[in-house]
């Protein structure tokens, strides 16, 4: 494909006005959700190919948080669309006052590979919702679910409108020397900077979807049973290759022991006695990936886990006592399945120890006492309190990091805005005022300094 004669089809198709129609957002939603619908077995197949997901997983993690998402918009497309009428400021009496919801025009949608279909689709379909056309650039890494957005998308659009472009990193180069109107990157930190320079260079507005060390807090009057299993089941998620994935816990001191025994226990549950021959527990992506996740344990303070399969690229979920910072596992984003085990008394020792690592993308609190601290106190994208992973499944709460775990947000309302410009306009009629207008007599100057001083 030809990037940049892709980029000007695009801006000339977009130019026309036929995706400001509402009802030719609708048409195209619709045809997505109902091409989703009838290749949901191929869409699996895919998943299961490129990262060993299992049906369950796929349909729960990808493809129904896409299919609520498209639901969403088609219920609140056109109230999202409609002018928003404002108060109108003294000064400007009379007149109305309103904001309009405007499509930016080619937009760049970059994805990951650790989800490659709903990271993929759902940025788009608030891409869509909003009028927008949009380049889709999926993940090299996941290159069998990549082919398949690129046959289902390219059988459902015109590339004028929506394109897929597939490949690596010489790709990426390629589409990052385009001037786009919006871009959309989710992924590492480093690619992520990357993005940012590019589109610094053009001016162009983006929104990054980064990571970071999001940490479990396990406090003092947690319930332990339940945080072990929902803490079991964030982590063996896709073998821990999830961005809000718990990436370390920090457990108080006193109820340490109780709580690893039932987090091991829920391990078992959860991912069998022996997760690497269960054929739904994910493998690492690819061989890199798998590499540098065994990097990552340090055999002296293994206590669960430890088990590896080279033939298979999996790596059995694997807790770390007593970690320290200065451990390879607290040095960066694990995005695997390892678990290092901090512990604290105070809830200062336990800022300090997020503050190694600031603004992560989430944070999870499991007890009572120090929630509103917690909440208020520490600086990161979204979370849970007595959960992990749910708060980014739901349209009704926009999904997004801060600092160095990225800029914006998407998901349902704020995915619709996202991919918009919101015009401001003022509407004045015949009748107004003459106070504005020079000269300004004496009256005049007392009249303005009365009503505006």
């Amino acid at each position: 494909m030809d990037i940049e004669k892709t980029v000007a089809a695009q801006r000339a198709f977009f130019s026309k006005g036929e995706t400001l129609d509402l009802n030719y957002r609708k048409k195209a939603l619709h045809a997505l959700e109902n091409a989703i619908r009838a290749r949901k077995a191929d869409i699996a197949a895919a998943l299961y190919a490129d990262l060993g997901k299992g049906d369950c997983e796929a349909l729960m993690t990808e493809t129904s948080i896409v299919l609520e998402e498209i639901r969403f918009m088609l219920k609140n497309l056109d109230r999202f669309a409609a002018p928003k009428k404002v108060k109108t400021a003294f000064s400007q009496f009379p007149a109305k006052c309103f904001t309009l919801a405007s499509p930016y025009g080619c937009a760049l949608i970059m994805s990951p590979w650790n989800y490659p279909f709903q990271l993929t689709l759902c940025p788009l379909v608030d891409c869509i919702a909003a009028g927008n056309c949009a380049i889709v650039k999926p993940s090299g890494y996941s290159p069998k679910t990549s082919v398949l957005l690129k046959d289902l998308l390219g059988s459902l659009f015109p590339p004028e409108y929506i394109a897929v472009v597939t490949g690596g990193r010489e790709e990426n180069e390629a589409l990052l020397q385009q001037k786009y109107d919006f871009i959309f990157f989710t992924g590492g930190g480093a690619t992520g900077h990357v993005v940012a320079q590019a589109a610094a260079k053009t001016l162009t507005p983006a929104v990054l979807e980064l990571g970071g060390k999001s940490p479990c807090i396990v406090d003092e009057d947690a319930d332990v049973r339940l945080a072990a299993k929902r803490i079991a089941f964030g982590k063996l998620l896709n073998a821990g290759q999830t961005c809000v994935a718990p990436d370390y816990l920090l457990v108080h001191e006193r109820i340490k022991a109780s709580f690893l025994e039932a987090l091991e226990e829920e391990l078992v549950r959860q991912g069998g006695e022996d997760a690497l021959k269960n054929p739904e527990y994910p493998h690492i992506v690819n061989q890199k990936h798998y590499e540098r996740v065994k990097k990552l344990i340090s055999p002296e303070k293994v206590v669960f886990g430890g088990a590896w399969d080279d033939s298979a690229l999996k790596i059995q979920l694997t807790i770390l006592d007593q970690a320290a910072l200065n451990d390879p596992s607290m040095q960066e984003e694990i995005f695997g399945p390892i678990l290092p085990l901090l512990t604290f008394t105070t809830l200062e020792g336990a800022k300090e120890i997020i503050a190694q690592n600031p603004t992560p993308l989430a944070l999870y609190y499991f007890g009572k006492r120090n929630e509103r601290r917690i909440l208020t106190e520490i600086s990161f994208g979204g979370g849970c309190v007595n959960d992990t992973i749910m708060h980014l499944a739901t349209p009704y709460m926009g999904f997004g990091g801060v600092g160095q775990s990225g800029m914006g947000a998407y998901h349902g309302e704020r995915g619709f805005f996202t991919f918009s410009h919101i015009k401001s306009i003022q509407k004045k009629g015949k009748m107004e005022f003459s106070l504005r207008y020079r000269p300004f007599t004496d009256r005049k100057k007392r009249a303005i300094k009365r009503y505006l001083g």
